[in-house]
């Protein structure tokens, strides 16, 4: 079995009385993760599963969910479906698409890191959170009425103009 089905059994298993607890620990080796990565953005991290997770100091696991996480923030998608512990990943992220997918996953302990402000001004944080809660903000544009004016510009009702033509 794959590892990221490994994790997904073990992190979604609703039966596992300590299911909260896990994830608590999670975050927190999550958090840590990301302040080594935020502090040489730039920086390429590649290796192993194994040797990533020997270098965050973390089990395999947490080192999957990690990957699967991270992943549609990458600037190459790495083969978390069929990842083992001895395949190359690599953890070159695209700054704007991971600090969006943070918002977007509302992790505020991950987009209010500290690192993110060396990266990042606060107008541009701003921009990049607005973005975001925009990109998921449905607007329903108001209909033109049977007796307004066209929208064509012509002066005529929309009903003896353009709204003729649809019918």
């Amino acid at each position: 079995m794959a590892l990221l089905e490994q994790w997904r059994e073990m992190a979604y298993d609703q039966g596992n009385p300590d299911l909260e607890n896990f994830w608590i620990e999670y975050f927190k080796f999550e958090q840590g993760v990301y302040e080594q990565l935020l502090a040489a953005p730039d920086m390429v991290v590649k290796g192993t599963v194994k040797e990533l997770a020997d270098k965050y100091n973390t089990d395999i696991m947490h080192m999957t969910g990690f990957l699967d996480g991270i992943n549609e923030s990458l600037v190459e998608d790495n083969p978390i479906d069929t990842m083992e512990e001895d395949t190359v990943v690599s953890l070159a992220f695209d700054k704007e698409r991971l600090y969006k997918n943070m918002v977007d996953a509302k992790a505020d302990w991950l987009y209010t890191l500290k690192q993110w402000e060396n990266i990042f001004d606060e107008d541009t944080r701003k921009r990049l959170y607005k973005e975001e809660k925009a990109s998921h903000t449905i607007r329903n544009e108001k209909k033109v009425g049977r007796n307004d004016p066209c929208p064509c510009g012509s002066g005529k009702k929309y009903k003896f103009c353009c709204g003729k033509k649809n019918k």
